[in-house]
C-alpha cells in the first residue's frame, strides 16, 4: 500500500518541505533508509543520518533546521516521535483490517456475532459465545462456551480462551495466549496423595488491555480472576487464579504471581519477578526485574531484591556484596591483629 508525502501530512497536520507527490510503500529506520520507504528524526544524534538517508520521506520536529542539503522530502510536526507512532498505529489499523468468515471454521449456532467480523480458519467458537462488533478472530483460535469478547478486540492465531471468560473492548491477546484454564488447585489426602480442587471461577479482562504471547491467566477457583481496564502484560508471564491486578498496571516478561494477590493500580514490574500468593502490594509500586515478593507492599513503594529490598538499601547493600571478599580478608587480618595483641598483652 502507497501513500504520498500529501496524504501523510494530511493525517499528522504536518508542513511538507519538497515533493508533495513523494510515495513510500513501508517503514524504516532513518539509519537503514531505502528509496520508498518512511522514517523520522527525534533523537539529536541521529541526525546526521538525516542528510546520508536513501529514505524518501523523513518526519522532523518544526524547530528542525538542516544544516546541508538533504535528498528526502521532509514532513515538519510538532513532535516527530509522536507523530510516527501515530502513522504505526494507522498502518497497523489498515494491516488489520480484515472482515468475513473464512472456511473451515466452526461457529455454534447459538454465538452471537456482531457487525464487520473477521473470523480466521479452523477457529471454534463454542455455544453461547457473544463476540462485539469488529472483532478479529485469527486462525486456530479456541473460544469455549459462554465467553464474551467486546469491541474491536484482536484475538491472535493460536490463542485459547477457556469457557465463562470475558474480555473488553479494544484488548489486543497475542499468540499462544491461554485464558481461563484451570487454578493450580490441590489438596492431600490421608495418604499424601494430592487431589484436584475443582476451579470452577472465571476471568475478567477489562477495556484496553494488552496480553503479550504465551502469557497464561488462570481461572478463579471460586469468584474471577480480575485483569482491570488498561493493563498491559508482556509475554510468558503466569498470573494464578483469583489474582486482581490494578488499571494500568505493566508487567515485564517471565513475572509469576502467585493465587489471591491482589497487585493496585499503575504499578511497574520488571522481568523474572516472583510473587508469592495472598499478597497486596499497593498503587503505583515499582519492582525491578528477577525481585522475589514474600510481604506486603505500601503504595509507592519501589523495591529489588530476593527478598526484596527498600531500593535505595539494595543499592547501598551491594556496594559491599561486591566487595565482600576484600571485606572478609580485612576482618580476618583485624582478629589476627588483635589475637597477636592479646598473645602479647598475656606474655
Amino acid at each position: 500500500m502507497k501513500f504520498t508525502a500529501i496524504q501523510i501530512s494530511q493525517i499528522l497536520n504536518g508542513e511538507i518541505i519538497g515533493n508533495p507527490e513523494e510515495e513510500v510503500s513501508n517503514l524504516s529506520k532513518i539509519e537503514e533508509g531505502k528509496k520508498g520507504s518512511l522514517t523520522f528524526l527525534a533523537n539529536p544524534k541521529y541526525e546526521p543520518f538525516v542528510y546520508t538517508t536513501k529514505a524518501s520521506i523523513v518526519i522532523v520536529n518544526n524547530n528542525f533546521i538542516p544544516e546541508k542539503e538533504i535528498s528526502a522530502t521532509l514532513i515538519k510536526v510538532e513532535d516527530s516521535y509522536k507523530s510516527f507512532s501515530k502513522l504505526l498505529e494507522y498502518y497497523n489499523q489498515i494491516k488489520l483490517n480484515k472482515t468475513g468468515i473464512e472456511e473451515p471454521s466452526f461457529i455454534h449456532a447459538t454465538a452471537t456475532l456482531g457487525s464487520h467480523l473477521y473470523i480466521g480458519a479452523f477457529t471454534y467458537i463454542g455455544e453461547n459465545v457473544i463476540l462485539g462488533n469488529n472483532v478479529k478472530i485469527y486462525p486456530n483460535v479456541f473460544i469455549g462456551d459462554n465467553v464474551k469478547i467486546d469491541d474491536d478486540t484482536i484475538v491472535f492465531a493460536g490463542a485459547k480462551i477457556y469457557s465463562e471468560s470475558q474480555i473488553g473492548k479494544k484488548c489486543v491477546v497475542h499468540s499462544g495466549v491461554i485464558i481461563g484454564s484451570d487454578g493450580f488447585g490441590y489438596t492431600p489426602d490421608e495418604n499424601g496423595k494430592y487431589q484436584k480442587v475443582p476451579q470452577i471461577g472465571d476471568v475478567i479482562i477489562g477495556d484496553f488491555v494488552d496480553i503479550g504471547s504465551a502469557t497464561t491467566i488462570d481461572r478463579a477457583t471460586l469468584g474471577s480472576t480480575f485483569i482491570r481496564n488498561g493493563v498491559k502484560l508482556d509475554n510468558q508471564i503466569q498470573i494464578a487464579h483469583n489474582v486482581d491486578v490494578g488499571e494500568n498496571t505493566v508487567i515485564a516478561a517471565q513475572t509469576g504471581i502467585a493465587g489471591s494477590t491482589k497487585i493496585g493500580e499503575n504499578c511497574q514490574i520488571g522481568g523474572q519477578v516472583g510473587i508469592v500468593g495472598h499478597l497486596t502490594i499497593g498503587d503505583r509500586v515499582k519492582i525491578q526485574a528477577q525481585s522475589g515478593i514474600g510481604r506486603n507492599l505500601k503504595d509507592d513503594a519501589v523495591v529489588q531484591g530476593s527478598p526484596a529490598l527498600p531500593y535505595t538499601d539494595y543499592n547501598k547493600s551491594y556496594v559491599h556484596f561486591k566487595n565482600l571478599s576484600k571485606i572478609t580478608k580485612r576482618i580476618d587480618k583485624l582478629e589476627k591483629n588483635i589475637l597477636l595483641n592479646k598473645e602479647e598483652e598475656n606474655e
